[in-house]
């Protein structure tokens, strides 16, 4: 904590975020690595992966607008809510706030105007990413509301990460609009998407989605943020990598120099 508290805030006086910063961080890396060895969450192209013990047919499963509202939606409230139930007049805190609730707002308007859906969505994994999603945000808020009186980190992150959020939320939104206009009317095949940074990645819009978790943890100047977002990023990474992997599996003209995440690098 030497060189990070010129960053960060102390840890908190609580053993439950203490322990949640360490178990939810490698929860999302775990899963990554999960991701490149072909044990996927079930969703979207890989909502029928065989990496559950029942079959896939005994599965429980959602139509997967239905599963991604379940995903987002107990977040959005756990933001919005937060207004109510942690009010306060301090800039950093009323900005992290914001900047969930608009997050996973987005995410659910996303699901009811933008996305396509043609495939299902298992019914835990469901529940996994709407606790996952939902537990962070709680934390997230929580944690900077424990650090109120506290004096600021000597460091002050907090407009960058309002700059890293907005970039990464438009771009985020931008790429997702790309993927809808993939399919026309009335097909439910997926097309390598192309536009924006389509051209040298297969998943932008997780790149993204890791910059506005980054933006997050800017704000917020606190250790579990910070540890989470990066475990995003590890989970994200992996999730690219399977994708890029099904696509090149999938298509015969995949072009070689589209990598998963990062232009020119993975």
């Amino acid at each position: 904590m030497g060189i990070l508290s010129a960053f960060l805030f102390p840890p908190p006086p609580s053993t439950f975020v203490n322990v949640m910063t360490v178990v939810s961080s490698t929860a999302m890396g775990m899963a990554g690595i999960s991701e490149i060895k072909g044990k996927h969450l079930q969703y979207s192209k890989f909502w029928n992966a065989n990496s559950a013990p029942k079959a896939p047919s005994e599965e429980p499963k959602l139509s997967s607008k239905y599963g991604m509202l379940l995903a987002y939606t107990p977040a959005f409230l756990a933001g919005a809510a937060s207004f109510w139930f942690f009010p306060s007049d301090n800039e950093r805190i009323l900005v992290l706030k914001a900047a969930l609730t608009l997050h996973f707002f987005k995410r659910i308007f996303e699901v009811l105007f933008i996305h396509k859906y043609s495939s299902k969505m298992v019914f835990d994994t469901a529940i996994k990413i709407s606790f996952s999603y939902c537990s962070s945000t709680v934390i997230m808020i929580y944690t900077q509301h424990l650090s109120q009186g506290l004096p600021e980190p000597p460091i002050d992150l907090k407009n960058i990460g309002i700059a890293l959020f907005l970039i990464g939320i438009i771009g985020n939104f931008y790429h997702h609009f790309l993927l809808s206009k993939t399919r026309k009317p009335g097909e439910t095949g997926y097309k390598i998407p192309k536009g924006g940074l389509f051209s040298l990645v297969i998943c932008p819009h997780y790149l993204f989605e890791i910059i506005e978790f980054f933006g997050f943890a800017f704000i917020s100047q606190e250790l579990y943020p910070l540890c989470f977002s990066t475990g995003t990023a590890i989970y994200l990474a992996g999730r690219s990598y399977a994708t890029r992997k099904w696509y090149v599996s999938k298509f015969e003209n995949f072009p070689s120099h589209v990598k998963a995440l990062l232009p020119f690098v993975f």
